[in-house]
């Protein structure tokens, strides 16, 4: 249910609302707005009427069933979209199209330090790399782990960039924390429900991938495991699902972002990447993605792909990523944004 708190409501009502939600055994999850604040009431669904009597509470204007099985990440919750501030200049959701770019994997401290500076420079905002490595083969690279957080963090601070990296252990969160401005959670564990019910509870934003065989809605229920346990910035990730298509690593499904900025206040980014698997298409899905509505990007970049120990076929050059970023900009102004 959504408790719509009056225009004018009291800080003194708005407390009693959420102590009688409370009371009635529900979990409320107040949501401020610019004009209103709702109290999301979550609990068992079959008892959920008995939240009408809220609406006999000063302050209270009305009580409306949430009709979607995702109720927290619902626009029936929250009409205006989230803006998830993760440092200062730093924003994903509003005007500013946030790119995030770096290599697949950490491999040594030089290799990130000349990619950080190489795309601070090109004009991206946030520098990705993955210490922990989720790979199909137990005989592939699987990461330098807390090493490779460490030099991510070190090159991060070189170049004056927040950091990204993923986290594949509930027991892990804290100590990525700890390095990471943004903890991401991987398409293969977008339905590892035991992490999600850890890192929502991180005070850090998080980023969260589609999973590559997930719908919309199972997508979105992810976020909501995120979003119950506590989280109020969590970033989408359209990433590419599997169909029955080769030519392509995935099929990065564009219409999700229009269909997700329809049904969810989060904000939503776009990694052609992982949605192509191919460097030359990178670019071309990236403007794409820009006029489909999409509040960022997520692309790979690499000092030498075909050196990588992972992804090298989709990874940019600096060259090439620094040429992505200069096509980009006539569609970051026809889609009424900036970097």
């Amino acid at each position: 249910m959504i408790i719509v708190m009056g225009q004018g409501a009291s800080p003194k009502e708005i407390r009693a609302a959420i102590a009688r939600i409370k009371e009635l055994g529900y979990t409320p999850h107040p949501i401020y707005g610019k004009e209103r604040t709702v109290l999301g009431a979550i609990g068992d669904e079959r008892g959920k009427f008995v939240l009408q009597s809220l609406e006999s509470l000063p302050g209270v204007e009305r009580v409306v069933p949430i009709l979607k099985p995702y109720k927290l990440a619902s626009r029936e919750v929250k009409q205006e979209r989230t803006v998830v501030r993760i440092s200062p200049g730093v924003t994903v959701g509003d005007r500013q199209l946030l790119v995030i770019a770096g290599p697949c994997s950490v491999e040594s401290e030089q290799q990130m330090i000349d990619t950080a500076l190489a795309v601070k420079k090109a004009g991206a905002h946030l520098l990705r790399g993955g210490a922990w490595k989720p790979r199909t083969s137990p005989y592939a690279f699987q990461g330098l782990e807390l090493k490779g957080v460490k030099i991510l963090r070190k090159a991060g601070d070189r170049a004056g960039m927040p950091i990204v990296t993923e986290v594949m252990n509930p027991v892990d969160v804290e100590t990525i924390a700890e390095y990471s401005d943004v903890l991401q959670v991987g398409a293969r564990n977008v339905q590892n429900f035991a992490l999600l019910k850890r890192i929502g509870k991180s005070r850090r934003p998080i980023l969260l991938k589609r999973g590559m065989m997930t719908t919309i809605t199972e997508y979105l229920m992810s976020a909501e495991y995120l979003l119950s346990a506590g989280s109020r910035q969590v970033i989408l990730c359209e990433r590419g699902i599997r169909t029955f298509e080769d030519a392509t690593r995935n099929t990065l499904d564009l219409s999700a972002v229009p269909v997700l900025r329809e049904r969810t206040h989060l904000p939503v980014i776009v990694d052609p990447s992982h949605g192509t698997g191919v460097a030359a298409y990178v670019s071309p899905m990236a403007r794409a993605a820009v006029a489909a509505g999409a509040d960022g990007l997520m692309i790979e970049v690499h000092p030498t792909p075909e050196k990588a120990l992972s992804d090298g076929p989709q990874s940019l050059t600096f060259e090439k990523f620094a040429d992505m970023m200069a096509t980009l900009k006539p569609f970051i102004a026809a889609a009424g944004r900036a970097l």
